[in-house]
């Protein structure tokens, strides 16, 4: 088969042929259909994330979207199927070869009308942004939301969920012209754009809002979230699920202690199997219903190396999935 192998940490992968897995206890066969390139595979792949330097050669992909290349105990071969790996966080391989021996475990048998390549390009981030609103968020109907980096997959996905999930008002914020385009087309009621003066963007998130804000779903951490925080009303809430634009966030104390903020972190990896599964079979059920949908580019896996070499650059036109 082919398959996507990083042979050096910090370097892109080559496409080359490699044995069709053979599934071991507790594994299914799962013929790949599409496999996204995330983040957190760049990540890994770089050798300087938490989880250390890989064990090389591996093929990536952390999460992935086929059909069940032979039937189970309980389901027939062609079953549509999403799945998570641990690929480059533990030894083994992942999602991006045309196929995968997966933990049965890690399954989430798919409906049939889902579209393979757009579920991949939702995948754990849009769970990450429904759980950070609903979960750790604890969104209640009628509050507004704060969305920063608006122009990412789970920006993206936290503007429309936000709305589904009951929100009264959402304010989008993104660093591109494009993206708060994008946010305002996605339903946002008001967008501001991040600008390098950041001493106004409390005051013109502000603006945007009409009034403090309740729940700021925040995947940027650093500046943007500082300014946020100072949006907020007595009590309300920040969950963070990233740090694309930096690790400490600049915020005093007073603007903690004298209106009683909270700050929630947020990880799918705190989530239980079970839990997963609901979050991301809701995603799905409102991406089939039209409801939800991002920026994605399908890309053959022949061409991984380039397209993995965009994603990181931050080039490309939306999050990459690669179709085997």
């Amino acid at each position: 088969m082919r398959a996507a192998e990083i042979r050096a940490a910090g370097q892109v992968p080559v496409v080359a042929a490699r044995p069709e897995p053979e599934p071991g206890p507790g594994e299914v066969a799962v013929s790949v259909t599409a496999a996204p390139i995330t983040p957190l595979d760049l990540l890994c792949a770089s050798g300087t994330s938490y989880f250390g330097e890989p064990a090389t050669p591996y093929v990536p992909g952390v999460q992935g979207v086929g059909v069940l290349t032979r039937p189970t105990p309980t389901r027939p071969a062609g079953t549509p199927v999403w799945f998570a790996t641990t690929a480059g966080m533990l030894p083994g391989d992942g999602s991006m070869a045309e196929h995968a021996a997966v933990a049965a475990d890690d399954l989430v048998v798919l409906p049939p009308r889902a579209d393979h390549t757009l579920v991949a390009a939702l995948g754990l981030s849009a769970v990450a942004a429904w759980m950070s609103l609903t979960w750790k968020g604890t969104l209640a109907p009628g509050e507004t939301v704060l969305v920063l980096g608006a122009g990412g997959v789970v920006g993206q996905a936290a503007v429309q969920l936000a709305r589904l999930a009951g929100a009264g008002r959402v304010i989008a914020c993104a660093r591109s012209a494009a993206a708060v385009e994008r946010a305002a087309r996605l339903g946002a009621d008001a967008v501001v754009r991040l600008e390098p003066d950041g001493d106004t963007l409390t005051q013109r998130l502000l603006d945007a809002a009409g009034h403090p804000v309740d729940l700021v779903v925040d995947p940027v951490f650093g500046a943007p979230a500082a300014a946020a925080l100072g949006t907020l009303r007595p009590g309300g809430r920040l969950v963070n699920l990233g740090s694309s634009a930096g690790e400490v966030c600049p915020v005093d104390s007073a603007t903690l202690r004298s209106r009683s903020l909270r700050i929630l972190g947020y990880t799918n990896n705190e989530l239980a199997a079970a839990q997963r599964r609901e979050a991301l079979l809701t995603v799905v059920g409102h991406a089939i219903a039209g409801e939800l949908t991002v920026d994605y580019e399908r890309v053959p896996l022949a061409e991984a190396g380039a397209a993995w070499a965009r994603q990181g650059e931050g080039s490309a036109g939306g999050r990459i999935v690669l179709v085997p």
